[in-house]
């Protein structure tokens, strides 16, 4: 037996005064000898020292340090590290690009390995912060100020090298920060989740941004030409959609609070 009843060891609950005392030296080395925990007055119940009252609810030594570290140390993962990495990539691919006049095609090849490397990045640094639970309001914040500046840096070095008309450069960047303005506006009502129409544009305006900034001849320079009027297309066609998606998600916000507010005073 690893111990014996409350009654053997201390007497039954109705023993006479004396024996509700401490026990005897006689008793106590009866009590360890069958096992028994003799416990001074004060002590928990498994030989313990009684915790202060004013330590309860008090966190460990270095604990609030330790959750300090941990957030700040969670700004630091690998998708931010991503994201920190594009942005650093917009200025050196602006220096490749127009690097030697910006016609020569050793410099344009430098500068489509950055914008690629870029591009790719952006695929996967969304990815892994939703999948391993690393999104961070820093994320969230310079994740489409990359994506914007890579994207925004290409098109104007290329209309002002004269390889793209202006009105190209005008409509892709206009519609993105027209719909990061209009996310903004209606975000109160609801978020407007990134379609696949989205996603299809975005990946069109790489591989076309990307055709234009190497330096291709022949067909090469027809197919480019074919595909950023599909990425053109993409991008007019899904800045529509989003606006009907803004405007349905605000009445439908106003009408939610409208209802709510009827039946509060009801």
């Amino acid at each position: 037996m690893t111990g014996v009843p409350a009654s053997a060891a201390g007497g039954s609950s109705q023993a006479s005064p004396a024996s509700q005392t401490s026990p005897g030296p006689q008793a106590s080395h009866a009590a360890q000898a069958a096992g028994a925990v003799v416990t001074p007055a004060g002590a928990s119940a498994d030989g313990a020292a009684m915790s202060d009252p004013e330590d309860a609810g008090r966190p460990p030594r270095g604990a609030k340090l330790a959750a300090a570290a941990v957030n700040q140390a969670s700004v630091w993962n690998i998708a931010n590290l991503l994201t920190m990495l594009r942005l650093i990539l917009v200025p050196g691919f602006v220096a490749l690009m127009l690097a030697d006049g910006g016609y020569d095609p050793a410099w344009r090849a430098f500068a489509w390995a950055a914008f690629a490397i870029a591009m790719i990045t952006d695929l996967f640094d969304g990815h892994l912060a939703r999948r391993y639970n690393l999104v961070t309001d820093f994320g969230k914040i310079a994740d489409p100020i990359a994506d914007k500046a890579i994207m925004g840096a290409a098109l104007i070095c290329l209309s002002s090298l004269g390889d793209l008309p202006w009105w190209v450069t005008l409509v892709i960047l206009g519609r993105e920060l027209g719909i990061t303005l209009l996310r903004f506006l209606v975000i109160r009502y609801g978020v407007i989740p990134a379609s696949r129409g989205g996603k299809l544009k975005t990946l069109t305006q790489g591989i076309a941004v990307g055709m234009y900034v190497l330096a291709l001849t022949g067909w090469l320079a027809t197919l480019r030409w074919w595909v950023m009027a599909a990425a053109v297309v993409l991008t007019v066609v899904t800045g529509l959609d989003y606006v009907r998606q803004a405007i349905v998600l605000r009445r439908q916000g106003i009408a939610e609070r409208k209802a709510a507010l009827e039946e509060t005073q009801a």
